[in-house]
């Protein structure tokens, strides 16, 4: 299963990003998981320690495998540089691993602009674009509010994206400019997790404001979550039983929706 999981920054993307592919990797799947936010958070939500996350380097810093693979020096201009460059092997290379899962942390590209023709814009999207149409791993791929790293032949790769919101005007805004976004590359498998429940009208709000979506789940908001990131624990090993039931949940809807 490969999955794709955005929504407006702070809604709690990477903390469903870690549980979905901690649940996955407790059952003997070789899970990918993938930081495409520029703000990375998913090697804490993992319960990686502080100290060995200093240890990953994001990959649009690797200065060295960068211009090996691209043929052309960063941060310069007016260069000629390899359009398909090979990243078949970059997973295995420099994935950090953990509990069967792997982490690559893209990060941000800090040149031109997102959508920059640079040779880190370059490799990041082959990269992206190999692991979901070419790696048999299961693949979750934490994103920013937007499709950035997809293109039209990648979606077709993706098995589902999920849009997380929070009860909110904005959130649900920024949730339904997503789903138009992914819509333009063709990818219409769209489902939503709603997160930081509340209260009987934080459900009602999301519910009404998601008629006639696929809403797949609604994670409450609890202290459990908010001290396991305080204490460096994953989202599963920190989160009260009822919330790691709710991921759970949704892990079956989802495999169930293939």
């Amino acid at each position: 299963m490969k999955l794709a999981i955005s929504g407006k920054g702070g809604v709690g993307k990477s903390t469903l990003a870690a549980a979905l592919s901690l649940l996955m990797a407790k059952t003997g799947t070789r899970v990918l998981a993938v930081d495409a936010d520029p703000d990375a958070n998913l090697a804490s939500a993992l319960g990686i320690p502080a100290q060995e996350q200093q240890s990953i380097v994001p990959i649009s810093e690797q200065i060295a495998l960068i211009e090996e693979r691209t043929g052309a020096k960063v941060k310069q201009y007016g260069q000629m540089f390899k359009l398909n460059p090979r990243v078949s092997d970059i997973a295995d290379k420099v994935a950090y691993t953990q509990d069967g899962i792997s982490l690559l942390v893209l990060g941000a590209i800090e040149q031109g602009g997102s959508g920059c023709a640079c040779p880190e814009s370059v490799l990041l999207r082959a990269l992206v674009t190999d692991l979901v149409l070419y790696k048999n791993e299961s693949l979750v791929l934490d994103m920013e509010a937007g499709v950035e790293h997809l293109g039209r032949a990648t979606a077709r790769g993706v098995d589902r994206m999920i849009v997380v919101v929070e009860p909110g005007q904005r959130s649900v805004d920024s949730a339904f400019r997503v789903q138009r976004m992914a819509a333009e590359i063709g990818l219409d498998r769209i489902s939503f997790v709603a997160n930081k429940i509340q209260s009987a009208e934080d459900e009602t709000f999301v519910r009404a404001a998601l008629t006639g979506e696929r809403l797949i789940g609604l994670i409450p908001y609890h202290e459990s979550l908010r001290r396991a990131d305080r204490d460096g624990r994953s989202v599963l090993d920190g989160a009260d039983a009822l919330v790691v039931d709710v991921f759970k949940e949704i892990l079956n809807r989802l495999s169930e929706a293939g």
